[in-house]
């Protein structure tokens, strides 16, 4: 059984210890310090015993990576053991020094716990240990991007709805003791003070638009209060006045306050649609599309019982040949005709609160010229290092890509790429050898760019290239342009909402 890994100092000093069994701090503190004294500088061992333990150990530099085993454990399995734990550290540490080990003492522990659980080895190796480790989540880097969208968003309608505050002030007061369009405040007996209460009544119609949560509760209560964190909010307005913006405090307020309860910007509707596609495509490093896959859907999702009997008019003005293919109670009929999406049975309504797929396309092809973003990546080897150029160029003038990350990957324990030219920003993750090319937007007025750096390695080593990015304008130009009710063929108010992932999208 194994009852510890650590990593110590030649003086028996542990730097991080892991212990796999019931044991006190003294103890194994004791045990480290114990042993620098009963190695044998003259031995070529890799072992020492004592009547209760045994000591495996390899020297890595100025520092010992020590398993404490019990005497009955098998030595070529802790020998086995040893070197998996000294090949783990490289992984997590630039330098094999104290001060770097302590730094990273959480990422061994984890990493430790990987190879040995309850005193026994796990059969793993070490792209398994980083795997496990790493955790890494496509879904989570799609909602942390869709989540910094909207952040984007909300604060830019914020500003948005302070500047047409501050209009309607302004305008208020120019027109002083007329100001038409606000009711019941146009009297001849109007003083200058009224002209503030003008403001405040301005700035209260404005409030419900975008923050349905009363201002004040009606009485003591412990339901979470927007605006409470009074410091944070002027912290933001004064961030906002740094910026140029000349924002009145109480505006600045219901602002922040509105940001925060439209967590997502988007106005929903009693009918709200969204549009989702993702798209799947692996490219030859020397041109040619292998295989490109898009699959997309819209959902429907109604709030209000009295809209649940409508029509969606739907507009395809798709020149791919996507396939579409609807709902089974939707009437194919009727859509084949008339492009609109009604039920088989008009007196049926559609559920009420729920996500309901009603129209779903894919397309697949090989065909090179419906490749949205083109990437050109070309290695060249020069003397020891290779020189790579990697651009960009956007296909697809009509989309907007947000939060593109194209990952290069790198030779390991080579060192840091040494940057040449580059347009947007870059990282270098040294932990799992990747370089993260990072562009905010890539649209029609910022279609291409490029990125030069060198780095030792074979051309081999820097693929397959990886591009992430998500969109709120889809690929296949299919678009809900109207909603009606089926008695009357009334229009009805529908918001929608799209979005276009990427499930997959590899140079290989």
């Amino acid at each position: 059984v194994l009852l510890a890994a650590a990593v110590c100092t030649k003086a028996g000093k542990a730097i991080v210890s892991r212990q796999f069994v019931e044991m006190t701090r003294t103890r194994i503190e004791g045990l480290l310090a114990a042993f620098p004294k009963l190695m044998n500088t003259g031995k070529q061992h890799t072992f020492v015993e004592t009547e209760s333990v045994r000591y495996v150990y390899q020297p890595m530099e100025k520092l010992y990576m020590v398993l404490i085993t019990t005497k009955n454990s098998n030595i070529l399995e802790d020998l086995e053991t040893l070197r998996l734990f000294s090949r783990v550290i490289p992984e997590y540490c630039r330098a094999l020094e104290e001060n770097e080990i302590s730094e990273h003492c959480f990422d061994l522990i984890f990493a430790f716990d990987e190879i040995v659980a309850l005193g026994y080895r796990e059969n793993v190796n070490l792209a398994q240990i980083r795997t496990f480790t790493e955790m890494d989540s496509h879904e989570e880097k799609v909602f942390r991007a869709v989540r910094e969208t909207q952040e984007r968003e909300a604060k830019a309608e914020m500003r948005r709805k302070a500047k047409e505050l501050q209009q309607a002030r302004r305008d208020a007061e120019r027109h002083g003791k007329k100001a038409p369009g606000f009711g019941g405040f146009g009297s001849s007996a109007m003083s200058g003070g009224v002209t503030a209460m003008i403001t405040e009544t301005i700035i209260e119609a404005e409030k419900p638009k975008v923050a349905p949560a009363p201002a004040r509760p009606s009485g003591p209560s412990k339901a979470l209060k927007l605006g409470a964190k009074g410091k944070e909010v002027d912290n933001f307005v004064d961030k906002l006045k740094s910026e140029g913006e000349n924002i009145m405090t109480s505006v600045g307020k219901r602002s922040v306050e509105a940001a925060k309860v439209l967590a997502p910007p988007i106005n929903m509707e009693s009918v709200h649609m969204k549009i989702e596609e993702k798209i799947s495509l692996t490219c030859g490093r020397d041109g040619g599309l292998q295989n490109m896959e898009l699959h997309g859907m819209i959902m429907l999702h109604i709030s209000d019982e009295k809209f649940a009997r409508i029509r969606l008019h739907v507009e395809n003005e798709d020149k791919r040949g996507v396939q579409l293919q609807t709902h089974p109670n939707v009437d194919k009929k009727l859509f084949t005709t008339e492009s609109q999406i009604g039920l088989k049975n008009p007196e049926k309504s559609f559920p009420i609160n729920s996500d309901v797929g009603v129209l779903k396309w894919r397309l697949q092809t090989t065909e090179e010229s419906f490749i949205p973003l083109t990437i050109n990546c070309w290695p060249s080897e020069s003397g020891n290092s290779c020189d790579v150029n990697i651009e960009y160029e956007l296909q697809e003038e009509s989309l907007e890509l947000n939060d593109v990350i194209i990952t290069i990957p790198l030779p390991s324990g080579v060192g840091t790429p040494v940057i040449g030219e580059i347009d947007g920003e870059y990282r270098h993750d040294s932990r799992r050898n990747l370089l993260e090319w990072c562009l905010p937007v890539i649209d029609a007025k910022n279609k291409s760019g490029s990125l030069e750096f060198s780095i030792a390695g074979q051309p081999n080593d820097f693929f397959p290239v990886q591009v992430s990015f998500i969109s709120k304008k889809n690929y296949c130009n299919i678009q809900v342009t109207k909603v009606t009710q089926v008695d009357g063929n009334s229009p009805v108010r529908f918001s929608t909402e799209t979005t276009f992932l990427v499930d997959k999208y590899e140079i290989l």
